[in-house]
């Protein structure tokens, strides 16, 4: 039997199998506007399609059947390469990013190298916010049993966006979600970053407060304030003006990851992504942000808010990833569950 110190988590910008995602099946998630928000996911899922394949969890009576015609039209107006498979796996919700499994690939020159494991850890829906969560619970497991992925459990609270990681044993992280008592009464950065390097084999963990996305109800994830583009940069959520409530917050964020630095004892280098304008539903201020943009393979998947600064963010990811296609999905719906891009997919990495 290996060991997980066979294993490494990879970086998200390494190359995939496949997506998975979960079609959104509950309206409480989108009050008032659910009626908009299939045919908005589909055009995010035929836009992932056109670069990779996509795995949808779509169990249910009739989720499957309502589901595939709105993807098969919007795979059609992209142009998408793949086409999606719809699995018979049923959820509670879409936030595929934390209810999902995360895959560790078998380190080469190892006993493990080809393999994959799955780390399958407990899940609450954010502190017990959202019941119910007893499918979403389920999922990393029945993915991995659909595989025949051997799933270890740590027994431990952890959404997949509170952790980001560059694919070389550096994780970051966010203080106001990780060591929230929500999730994992007692937890400590000692003891949060014990599991982080027992179970993703983490050597070095970077801390940031994690505060600043106004609307955010994760209690911070850190998919939507910092994101790893290399094994150094790191993009960091910017207020939309210095003197934005959020500011403060953000340049506490920024402040934090400037002073980090990686396993081998490089600083790392961060980058200001400029946020747009506040968006609002019924009084209530969204957690619009670029930073929550999807790496699928050859491309950078971004949400986007029919604002001045969409294409601002564009071009600077353009930059970052050179090599990769940027393209920006209308979110301005979708945002209104709280989530985007990232919250919504978990790349399942190739072999």
């Amino acid at each position: 039997m290996n060991t997980l110190s066979d294993y490494r988590w990879p970086a998200e910008w390494e190359q995939h199998d496949a997506t998975w995602v979960a079609w959104p099946v509950n309206p409480d998630t989108w009050p008032g506007i659910f009626d908009r928000i299939p045919a908005a996911f589909a055009e995010f899922v035929a836009a992932i399609a056109r670069f990779e394949p996509v795995r949808i969890l779509a169990g249910g009576i009739g989720v499957a059947e309502s589901a595939s015609p709105l993807i098969d039209a919007a795979c059609s107006r992209h142009g998408s390469r793949f086409v999606p498979e719809l699995i018979d796996i049923p959820v509670n919700d879409s936030w595929c990013r934390d209810h999902g499994p995360i895959f560790l690939m078998g380190c080469k020159g190892t006993t493990a190298a080809g393999q994959r494991v799955i780390i399958d850890w407990n899940y609450n829906a954010w502190g017990g916010k959202y019941p119910p969560w007893d499918l979403d619970e389920l999922t990393a497991r029945r993915i991995g049993k659909r595989l025949q992925i051997r799933s270890l459990r740590p027994d431990l609270i952890l959404e997949g966006g509170a952790i980001e990681g560059n694919g070389a044993s550096t994780i970051l992280t966010t203080e106001s979600c990780l060591l929230n008592p929500n999730r994992n009464a007692g937890a400590t950065r000692e003891s949060m970053e014990s599991v982080l390097k027992q179970w993703l084999q983490a050597i070095n963990i970077v801390w940031i407060p994690g505060h600043g996305i106004i609307g955010d109800d994760t209690d911070g994830h850190i998919d939507q304030v910092a994101r790893f583009v290399d094994e150094r940069r790191v993009l960091v959520a910017a207020p939309y003006h210095p003197d934005a409530a959020e500011a403060g917050d953000l340049r506490a964020n920024f402040e934090s990851v400037a002073a980090g630095r990686n396993s081998i004892g490089e600083s790392l280098q961060p980058i200001p992504l400029v946020m747009p304008q506040p968006k609002f539903v019924d009084g209530n201020r969204l957690p619009a942000c670029y930073c929550n943009y999807y790496l699928a393979n050859g491309a950078v998947i971004v949400p986007t808010f029919g604002d001045p600064a969409d294409d601002t963010a564009m071009q600077l990811l353009q930059d970052c990833y050179p090599d990769r296609t940027v393209a920006g999905v209308d979110a301005i719906d979708l945002i209104w569950g709280l989530g985007a891009f990232h919250c919504m997919t978990q790349q399942q990495p190739a072999v």
